[in-house]
């Protein structure tokens, strides 16, 4: 297998430079945003219900909005509204350092939250593009610059708020313009995939919604995704259970475990799967593999004390660990699959319009498992069975893959041709 570092330089500039792009517009977003609750609440003050309201309007802003942040993608190119995305951004969190009011919050969170929904679909679909055949190979490296992304903007962010919050969220602003800048001046023009539809955006989605196969495949990945967001819910609800005092530091090693597994065990997962199985068996082991995760905390292995030395913390947190490696796994293993299988069920056409519902059915189904999860969890609290909660994650992966595997074996899946179209170059 070649190394990353090879594996990297053999794709074209283009696919390079969004790989990039996605690293940069991570360690930005993740720079700022962890600390922006706190920065609301402590540093200006604010109630609980504005800093929700603040921190909700960006989400609802960028998951509501992918559609249509995917169907210009389509129907004006990616280039633009990329680089229109990454401008909204950069003044948004700009605003976030240094306005204090709840109406220049909420306008700041809106710019923040629809940037993504513009940039996201279109730079998926353009990598999809430039990768042609090789788009599993894309995504998958895609995938290491992404997990890099969230590992460092943390770090970064962390380091610059010992000096103050506005620092943060400047670096952060200047990082989207430097990127903008070199988007607008290195990246090439690209149309979308599709050439519209005639009749307007109307038909655009009709022809998105009318396609059973792929409307089948992101209602049956929706369990997926919940399961996947666990490393920011039950995981660290774990974490803090097991250890109170050591809760935000168990929690900080379990991104930092996610990311590295990602980072260092993506390429190396994507090739070992492509050799032996289909793009829909490859998710449909990872997505088990990411259910399973979810038995280990069941595992009991006594509980350390405050007084505990590290041997015992260690073989206390060991399954909590072993949790957050196997779902890292799992999602590696799913990830590159999945986006490749949106394009092929997509046909070629409008791809970043496929991206962008297939995001906002996620992110719906995210915000749904959430509070289901969060509902089992205090139920659980309240019954005395813990475990209750671990049980039904593992079985919200196995009905998830199963879902995918009957789809599959079934022939609902099946992709239609794929147009060959080329980039234009500016």
């Amino acid at each position: 297998m070649k190394s990353p570092a090879t594996q990297f330089r053999s794709f074209n500039g283009c696919s390079r430079l969004l790989m990039i792009q996605q690293f940069t517009i991570n360690t930005a977003f993740y720079m700022l945003m962890p600390y922006l609750a706190v920065h609301l609440a402590d540093g200006l003050g604010m109630a609980a219900w504005a800093v929700g309201l603040v921190l909700g309007v960006r989400n609802f802003a960028q998951q509501g909005m992918f559609l249509v942040g995917g169907t210009l993608a389509d129907r004006l190119g990616y280039k633009p509204v990329i680089v229109t995305g990454l401008v909204l951004r950069t003044a948004g969190f700009g605003l976030l350092g240094f306005v204090s009011s709840l109406p220049a919050l909420v306008v700041a969170s809106l710019a923040t939250g629809f940037a993504g929904a513009l940039f996201n679909p279109a730079v998926r679909a353009y990598l999809a593009q430039e990768a042609g055949e090789r788009r599993v190979e894309a995504f998958a490296a895609f995938n290491v610059f992404y997990q890099a992304g969230m590992f460092v903007g943390p770090l970064v962010g962390l380091a610059l708020l010992t000096a103050d919050f506005r620092l943060v969220c400047s670096a952060a602003a200047l990082l989207f313009l430097a990127l903008t800048v070199i988007q607008l001046r290195m990246l090439p023009t690209h149309r979308g995939t599709s050439r519209a539809e005639p009749g307007g955006v109307l038909a655009d989605w009709r022809t998105v919604v009318a396609n059973r196969p792929f409307l089948l495949f992101a209602l049956a990945m929706i369990g997926s995704y919940v399961l996947s967001f666990q490393i920011y819910l039950a995981l660290p609800l774990q974490a803090h259970r097991i250890g109170p005092d050591r809760g935000d530091a168990v929690t900080t090693a379990l991104f930092a475990v996610s990311a590295a597994v990602a980072v260092a065990g993506q390429l190396k997962i994507t090739a070992w799967a492509r050799a032996r199985w289909s793009s829909l068996r490859a998710i449909v082991y990872g997505i088990a593999l990411m259910g399973t995760a979810f038995l280990l905390p069941l595992i009991d292995t006594g509980t350390a004390t405050r007084t505990s030395g590290p041997a015992a913390w260690t073989v206390t947190l060991a399954p909590l660990f072993a949790a957050v490696v196997l779902l890292g796994l799992g999602t590696a293993m799913v990830y590159p699959f999945e986006m490749d299988t949106v394009v092929s069920l997509a046909g070629g056409r409008l791809v970043a319009t496929h991206y962008g519902l297939y995001n906002t059915v996620a992110g719906l189904g995210i915000t749904l498992g959430n509070l289901t999860t969060g509902a089992v969890w205090d139920a659980a609290d309240r019954l005395g069975r813990p475990e209750l909660t671990w049980w039904v994650l593992a079985a919200t992966g196995a009905f998830c893959a199963g879902c995918v595997a009957l789809l599959a074996r079934s022939g609902r899946l099946t992709a239609g041709p794929e147009p060959k179209l080329t980039a234009v170059a500016s």
